[in-house]
């Protein structure tokens, strides 16, 4: 009897032959099949959440559900010399193998059969992957077996660049460190776009060992591992020697850097709201980082229970560029997990601008119309001043800028409280009544609840030349089409030209920015807003529980922080708007008779207001101007009460006539004492002796 071998063997050559190809072709479609039926894990594993500026630059991360770090990368992200070294020393044939190379695999089976055991396994970067996806036991023949199957199956499913960019992101660093760009950024505090010779060889050797290398744990034994892999790098001529003996002088690192925390409530906030695990804010991260380190850097100042918050944004798109919700997250006494932009609270004066724009847009005042600052009783509303003293008769201009009380009552209750929430509306705010309470005058020195991020969208409309722009702190949306208006062009004008030349605080830098701040009853919040011709920015100060936290106000706490603001956003202003064709830019002698005083039926007509008096300088002061030097600066003169246009004098020699300022600049010609007088349009005068040095 004879067996299939022996009847093989009496076969003619040609029918063996025939016979041993078609074995052959049976065996490679066999394995053909075998690949093409290879169940594939998930392609696409689950990515770090990371929020990005508007320049793609990281400005928060999240680990995966597991507590993992591992964030997505592109081939373009990564230093190309890395890839390179990696290239070269773990699989130098990638780009030629089609997921297995031969040669290292008889390699790896020849050290097998001389030893009996696995000492190298010959695997390419495509196997790696396979295993880093099955998470397979790495020295097991039938692990390895399945990681040639898939490593095969990937290499049709995928390019290389796919294969290359999936080991990039998965491969191990040690601890809860995956990926190449998770890496680079806990050990080196950067991304991988630009390493070292030194940082690669790193990168490169940390996933064959990646807990016993760990450079936060075993720095000499990463630092040994490095210089390994660059020494092998030399001998293949990847790296010059002299490369080479730079990179090993290079420190290692010995410490993980944190990931980056910037704009953390914005941040949590594009994540809860948006789908995807990349979310690209439209705030300037320079920008941002340089807000927040004013604001950890000031509060320390103001007291220990204190928070705050800034808003920076462009009027002429509604992009937000900056965002700060609170100076410390962590800071539980200041409870700076609480994003301050959003809180609802009392805007305190901030709406005053508002209500004069309603004003002089229904032709019921204009920025020189003469109003009553005094006790005034509105039915049974009684509102009074913040310093509980009144001006008497002063100009609208006046009374804006010092933000009094009784005159914006009187206006508001002129165009109508309901007005007044309409055109909140229209800038899309959302206004908050106290509960029980309707609309009424009170509205108007802060009896409403608005966020931060309501009063920078109202005052980017008033910078607009008063048309609403919705704010929006994602790059990819845009701000919803707005044809409504907040005010007029001409209104919103002349309440940009009153903010602009308003006093600003004695430590602001003096540039010429409108803004308008509040105080809140009880002082609970310190408000300040102001915009140049480009941004608006808004800064809240106070308490993150609602508590009163008595001594701030807005023109002391919170102005001094915007123009710091302003400072760290850019170097100069940009020049406010020009004035509209239609805005009526005259004295208050040649206004139209009905504009030259507001007349309201509670504010009877006063004929007489006080003598003027000189508020500063103080009489008998000795003021320290720096006189004979080149930063000499300029004497400060004010006045109170009294009726405009005001004559200034000094030593009896006239200086300047003021039409409605009640402040005014001079530089003394040398230092010693100085006489100072001001006249009034009805003769009065006042007069201060003072030495000048």
């Amino acid at each position: 009897m004879t067996g299939p071998v022996d009847r093989y063997r009496s076969l003619p050559r040609p029918r063996k032959l025939i016979l041993s190809v078609a074995a052959i072709a049976v065996s490679l479609l066999a394995v053909d099949d075998w690949i093409d039926r290879t169940e594939l894990p998930p392609l696409s594993p689950e990515v770090s959440a990371t929020v990005l500026d508007r320049e793609g630059r990281l400005l928060r991360a999240y680990t995966v559900a597991d507590g993992r770090w591992r964030l997505q990368v592109e081939l373009d992200g990564v230093d190309a010399g890395y890839i390179s070294q990696l290239i070269a020393y773990e699989d130098k044939r990638f780009y030629a193998h089609a997921g297995v190379d031969p040669l290292s695999a008889l390699r790896a089976l020849g050290q097998f059969l001389m030893s009996g055991r696995i000492v190298s396994g010959g695997s390419t970067l495509t196997m790696q992957v396979a295993r880093l996806l099955e998470a397979a036991p790495p020295r097991s023949l039938k692990a390895k077996l399945r990681q040639v199957r898939l490593a095969l199956a990937l290499e049709r499913q995928l390019t290389k660049r796919e294969i290359l960019r999936l080991y990039l992101t998965i491969a191990p660093f040690g601890g809860n460190i995956e990926g190449v760009r998770a890496a680079s950024l806990s050990y080196f505090g950067k991304e991988p776009r630009r390493l070292t010779p030194a940082q690669a060889a790193l990168l490169v050797a940390l996933p064959q060992s990646p807990e016993a290398r760990r450079p936060d744990r075993a720095p000499d034994r990463a630092r040994r591992a490095r210089d390994r892999v660059l020494q092998r790098l030399e001998k293949r001529g990847v790296l010059t020697p002299g490369s080479v003996r730079a990179a090993q002088s290079e420190p290692a690192p010995d410490a993980r850097h944190g990931f980056p925390m910037i704009a953390p409530h914005l941040s949590d906030r594009l994540r809860r709201s948006g789908a995807g695990s990349s979310h690209t804010a439209t705030l300037n991260r320079d920008t941002q980082t340089a807000l927040e380190d004013l604001l950890h850097d000031r509060i320390d100042r103001l007291g220990r229970t204190l928070s705050a918050a800034v808003i920076v944004a462009d009027h002429g798109t509604g992009e937000i560029i900056a965002s700060v919700g609170s100076p410390r997250l962590f800071d539980t006494r200041r409870r700076g997990f609480i994003d301050m932009t959003r809180a609802v609270r009392s805007p305190g004066s901030t709406l005053k601008p508002l209500i004069y724009g309603l004003g002089f847009e229904a032709g019921l005042a204009h920025p020189e119309t003469l109003i009553e600052d005094r006790p005034t009783e509105f039915g049974s509303y009684a509102p009074g001043n913040f310093d509980k003293t009144y001006r008497g008769t002063v100009s609208i201009r006046e009374a804006l800028q010092r933000s009094l009380n009784i005159p914006a009552v009187a206006v508001l209750d002129s165009v109508g409280p309901a007005r007044l929430m309409v055109r909140l509306r229209r800038a899309g705010i959302n206004a908050r009544l106290p509960a029980g309470r309707s609309t009424g005058l009170a509205i108007g020195l802060g009896g409403i609840g608005l966020t931060l991020h309501d009063l920078v969208s109202l005052y980017a409309g008033i910078a607009r030349g008063g048309e609403a722009v919705a704010l929006h702190e994602r790059l990819a949306e845009q701000g919803a089409p707005r044809t409504a208006r907040v005010l007029s062009p001409e209104a919103a004008w002349h309440v940009s030209d009153i903010l602009a030349n308003a006093p600003t605080p004695q430590s602001a830098r003096s540039e010429r920015l409108a803004f308008k701040t509040g105080t809140s009853y009880g002082y609970r919040d310190a408000w300040a807003v102001g915009y140049d011709g480009a941004h608006v920015i808004g800064v809240w100060v106070g308490r993150a529980d609602a508590a009163p936290a008595p001594g701030i106000s807005g023109i002391e706490t919170a102005a001094p922080l915007m123009f710091d603001a302003f400072s760290r956003l850019k170097p100069m202003p940009v020049p406010l708007r020009a004035p509209p064709e239609g805005a009526l830019t005259v004295s208050h002698s040649e206004l139209p008779r009905p504009l030259q005083r507001f007349r309201h039926p509670a504010m009877p007509e006063r004929t007489q207001a006080p003598d003027p008096r000189i508020a500063f300088p103080p009489d008998g002061a000795t003021v320290a101007l720096g006189i004979g030097t080149d930063g000499a600066a300029p004497l400060t003169l004010k006045v109170r009460d009294g009726l405009p246009p005001f004559t200034w004098l000094a030593d009896g020699i006239p200086l300047k006539v003021s039409r409605f300022e009640r402040e005014v600049s001079y530089h003394p010609i040398g230092a010693g004492y100085l006489s100072i007088s001001v006249i009034d349009r009805s003769g009065r005068s006042a007069r201060t002796k003072l030495f000048v040095e």
